[in-house]
């Protein structure tokens, strides 16, 4: 979905492609026909953007194989689909029973990280609409905080020199523009967006900037407006945004709460838990850990990185950090120019809901993605922005 801001440029809405898993190519085009166009034609649309998530195998036969590449191009045009971002997070995987610890890996002290992401840079200018000439792809913020020593870190400042040069090269050669975007995430090297100034600002290039998870950025306890300032201050360019909500409980004391909560551990995935305190930040690595006894402290909310839908906030006595998000777009796209022309809904963790609101078949899935994005569409529109065919 495209929109058109007031000074004139454009703001590209995507879904992110992580909530279907899918380990090879065949695997990402029975996505295109399962799932993306139906949402599109749920929402009424001529032309829907996806962010595609790629694991390792499926770059790999996209980059080594030109007629594969432009196979997928063509299927994305034949169900009026485009690409202009991609989600490099996850390297492979990320529909396994359980994920975990294992999405931080490689990290960017690891080769295969450098030579995974260029590889998507390579594929994602080959994708790009030919109306359009910036992409952007989201990526793991240098590594989890353990195991990462001084060594590491440089190694990783290396890794993302080299990479701005491919991405120099690669402009030269085909007249497309990629930014990489680190995402900040709770339990990372690299947790709040304060903490990407400093190694982003040693990179030095303009290719390498940030994303803004909004899930995230909540899951922190930051402040949207004072968070993008920051940014903008110290010169970090904002590459990308994801539209997401986390789950916050504002009396994480009360049983009650604690057994709604419960029912949002689960084995999959990672759901950092935070507690802002006078004190400072207390956090947990996972929601279960936050359950047991006095693992975080309970005299102020709390919130999990558990991406919920962003339309469908769970029942009390829990809620979601979708004002966070508001009040970030609205710093993000509501001012004089966009401080960023990406954004992308991502709540891949649909499957991993309680089991009374997961949706039952691809059809309820379609029409839940569908909803989110007409929420973020809504939200757009009411800052000004105007919605493109």
């Amino acid at each position: 979905m495209r929109f058109r801001h007031p000074d004139g440029s454009t703001v590209h809405l995507a879904y992110c492609t992580n909530v279907h898993p899918a380990e090879t190519l065949d695997g990402v085009l029975a996505q295109l026909r399962d799932h993306c166009e139906p949402v599109r034609r749920r929402l009424g649309r001529d032309r829907l953007g996806i962010g595609l998530w790629l694991a390792k195998d499926a770059a790999r036969a996209l980059v080594t194989d030109p007629a594969a590449l432009r196979g997928l191009r063509c299927e994305l045009e034949r169900r009026g689909l485009e690409v202009v971002t991609l989600n490099g997070f996850p390297y492979e995987g990320f529909g396994a029973e359980e994920v975990k610890y294992r999405v931080y890996r490689p990290d960017w002290a690891d080769p295969e990280r450098l030579e995974h992401t260029a590889a998507l840079a390579r594929v994602l200018a080959g994708l790009l609409p030919d109306d359009v000439t910036e992409g952007s792809i989201s990526t793991l913020p240098l590594a989890w905080r353990t195991a990462y020593d001084d060594e590491r870190a440089e190694t990783a400042r290396t890794a993302l020199r080299t990479l701005a040069e491919r991405l120099d090269a690669l402009e030269e050669l085909t007249g497309r523009s990629v930014r990489v975007a680190l995402e900040p995430e709770p339990g990372c090297v690299v947790e709040t967006t304060r903490d990407a100034i400093a190694p982003l600002t040693a990179v030095g290039r303009d290719r390498i900037g940030i994303c803004v998870d909004t899930c995230h950025l909540a899951t922190s306890f930051e402040d949207p407006g004072t968070a993008l300032d920051d940014l903008v201050r110290a010169g970090v360019p904002v590459v990308k945004s994801q539209l997401s909500a986390a789950l916050h409980a504002e009396q994480p004391h009360l049983p009650e709460v604690r057994e709604a909560l419960a029912a949002f551990a689960e084995p999959r995935f990672l759901h950092q838990t935070r507690s802002a305190t006078a004190a400072g930040l207390h956090g947990t690595d996972d929601l279960d850990e936050a359950l047991a006894g006095d693992a975080l402290p309970d005299a102020d909310p709390w919130r999990s990185h558990f991406h919920v839908p962003l339309h469908a906030a769970p029942a009390a006595p829990l809620t979601s950090t979708l004002p966070v998000l508001t009040s970030a777009l609205t710093r993000l796209v509501g001012g004089r120019h966009p401080l960023t022309r990406h954004l992308e809904v991502e709540t891949y963790t649909w499957q991993a809901l309680p089991p009374e609101l997961r949706p039952r078949g691809r059809a309820q899935l379609a029409d839940g993605i569908a909803a989110e994005l007409t929420l973020a569409r809504d939200l757009l529109t009411d800052l000004g922005l105007k919605e493109l065919p």
